[in-house]
């Protein structure tokens, strides 16, 4: 196991036994306190409240695939060599995940596997996370020296990142502006909202007639008249005679 060995930095440790995304004791009364920020000078799991004390740290965004903790690659790739581990697609962004995931059936023997845990892959990758790269690594070269990369500089992701999972950004049109044709917004009013104002105020009158109409219609005129006359059909058309 990496935890075991000596040959490993000390943040690749931290950040491989972490466990995110649990409550940070030091914020727990606050919302929004899920460890999922790891800082790689201080090798451990922190929360969003806790990095405005790490702001000249490196930090990196964990995040959250199918229940597991993933690295964004573009993210893993600072840190190691990613080559062969394989990756996912989600939300537009691939991702590696940092540890193994437990199998509940043995896999079929058939087509590719991961070269540490025999997890079934698609062609061409030979593990399945970051942590069987290393573990396969150390098992046969000995040393990781070489696949770890020095990265000074590491900062969190631009807003729009929420709770490690990426959300897309929610734009609303300012009063009074207009779409043109060619999508840019100038001064006026938008020709979409007068059409839906009208027709608010058509359904609304529509809807004041009738209920006048109906408070017209006193006790002694009888239900039969009001209905026939609300729900009233066309008759049988009358035509002028032929001469």
């Amino acid at each position: 196991m990496l935890e075991d060995n000596s040959q490993c930095p000390q943040w690749i440790l931290g950040l491989l036994t972490e466990k995110f995304f649990n409550a940070c004791l030091i914020h727990e009364d606050l919302k929004k306190n899920e460890k999922n920020i790891f800082c790689l000078d201080c090798c451990e799991g922190i929360c969003a409240h806790c990095s405005q004390v790490h702001h000249s740290h490196r930090l990196l965004q964990i995040r959250r695939y199918v229940y597991h903790d993933v690295l964004r690659l573009g993210d893993a790739e600072k840190l190691m060599d990613c080559a062969y581990v394989q990756s996912y697609t989600t939300n537009s962004a691939k991702v590696v995940f940092l540890n193994q995931r437990p199998q509940t059936r043995p896999s079929r023997g058939s087509g590719n596997i991961c070269t540490t845990c025999d997890r079934a892959l698609q062609d061409p990758y030979f593990f399945c996370s970051l942590s069987c790269k290393l573990q396969h690594m150390l098992r046969t070269v000995g040393n990781i020296s070489e696949y770890i990369r020095n990265c000074e500089f590491m900062a969190l992701p631009e807003p729009g990142f929420d709770d490690g999972q990426m959300t897309p950004d929610s734009v609303l049109e300012p009063s009074g502006s207009m779409l043109t044709e060619s999508g840019s917004s100038s001064g006026g009013v938008d020709c979409r909202n007068l059409a839906c104002t009208a027709t608010t105020e058509v359904v609304k009158k529509k809807r004041s007639n009738l209920s006048g109409f109906r408070s017209a219609c006193r006790p002694g005129c009888g239900p039969d008249i009001s209905e026939t006359m609300i729900n009233r059909r066309k008759g049988t058309p009358h035509r002028a005679p032929l001469y």
